[in-house]
């Protein structure tokens, strides 16, 4: 029988073949860097990452948030969920062909977009202002995401994920698209905190902030690229827009369906990218791409008939938000908030956090529907039945 010892370092000779394989731009197993030393693992460190992101109660909670559409009665609409899986499908074809670290960007990938709130980007807005008309700074779903892995997860004390890891899930801002994405090698774990910290109070730190790696910047571009033609068949699913509908001086760059925007995205960039020390497009389908985004938002995300329902969202926020806030709970949502609050929290978060902020960290947890059943709990009467008895 094989000593585990043995096992052990057999596999870390691994990890160091793995590195020898990769890029001169990639990030190595053997430079990750985490707030708190670990164990020796058998398992690679980003790889660990994924394992310990899958496995995370925020995690769990994707499948029940929504993407773009939400109060929409179809089963074939992408969710959360889908969206960061297809996101690290892109990813890793990219960074398979470029010789990155495919583990460092599945990582990255599944794990960026826990911090977003019911109702994605539109809850999110609503969130932001609770935060700055409490005096607890901003949110940003990004910062949030980081938030959930290194403060919330195991009471508080966080999934200990890598440096990289949590620096790219910190700087995905897949609003943000560029022709050219440069990684800033000079970063540090210290810089990494304090850009976190940052972004808690000023959304604009959020939006400017750069990965520390490739991977990082390979996972930023692929979340631009996993929604922009997969958003478009939603809008068509749900007959918000028409396939004709999009111009023609986009579509014939990019293709006027997701399978063709996705192909071709994805071979500009390895074209342009291949053994160079930045990820990009060419100008021709950055312009595209950019035309495209400006499409989609003024076409799908800002649509009439999309936002019909948001003031009644927004005060469907504010009143879980604020009620919350004040105390002014039903029984059984006291007993959940307080349960998540003095059970699930540490010492140090409960004393050294603003109540807004508590709140706001509670709230963007939630998925759409328990938001609607807290709401519904705090507005709708319900019935005493056939007696008081």
């Amino acid at each position: 029988m094989v000593a585990l010892d043995s096992v052990i370092e057999h596999e870390l000779k691994n990890h160091t073949r793995y590195d020898i394989n990769l890029s001169a731009y990639a990030t190595k197993n053997a430079d990750a860097i985490r707030f708190v030393e670990d164990d020796t693992d058998i398992r690679p460190p980003f790889f660990h990452d994924t394992d310990r992101i899958i496995h995370s109660k925020a995690y769990t909670r994707y499948i029940d948030k929504t993407q773009a559409f939400y109060l929409c009665e179809n089963d074939h609409l992408t969710h959360r969920v889908l969206h960061v899986q297809l996101v690290s499908k892109i990813a890793r074809t990219i960074g398979r062909i470029l010789w990155l670290n495919e583990d460092l960007i599945e990582a990255i990938a599944l794990g960026h977009d826990v911090g977003h709130t019911p109702f994605g980007h539109t809850g999110e807005r609503f969130v932001s202002a609770f935060c700055k008309e409490n005096n607890a700074g901003c949110f940003s779903h990004n910062a949030q995401s980081f938030r959930q892995f290194h403060n919330i997860e195991k009471k508080s004390k966080g999934l200990n994920l890598c440096v990289q890891v949590l620096d790219g899930i910190l700087c995905h801002n897949g609003e943000m698209v560029c022709q050219k994405y440069k990684n800033n090698t000079h970063k540090t774990k210290e810089l990494v905190l304090d850009e976190y910290h940052k972004s808690l109070e000023d959304e604009e730190v959020s939006r400017k902030t750069i990965p520390m790696t490739m991977e990082g910047c390979v996972v930023r571009i692929s979340d631009v690229i996993a929604y922009i033609g997969r958003d478009i068949e939603d809008a068509i699913t749900v007959e918000l827009i028409k396939r004709y509908d999009i111009p023609k001086d986009i579509t014939d760059v990019l293709g006027n369906n997701n399978k063709d925007i996705v192909n071709y995205l994805i071979l500009d960039i390895i074209n342009h990218s291949y053994h160079k020390d930045s990820i990009s497009f060419s100008p021709e389908v950055y312009e595209a791409l950019t035309k495209l985004k400006v499409w989609n938002y003024n076409n799908i995300y800002d649509n009439p008939l999309k936002t019909t329902q948001d003031d009644k969202i927004k005060t469907m926020f504010n009143v879980v938000l604020y009620a919350l806030l004040e105390g002014k709970l039903p029984d059984k949502i006291k007993r959940y908030y307080d349960d998540w609050l003095n059970n699930e929290r540490s010492y140090e978060y409960i004393h050294y956090n603003k109540e807004a902020r508590k709140v706001a960290d509670y709230v963007s947890g939630m998925t759409d529907d328990f938001l609607m059943s807290v709401y519904s709990d705090l507005v709708i009467p319900k019935s005493f039945g056939m007696s008081f008895a």
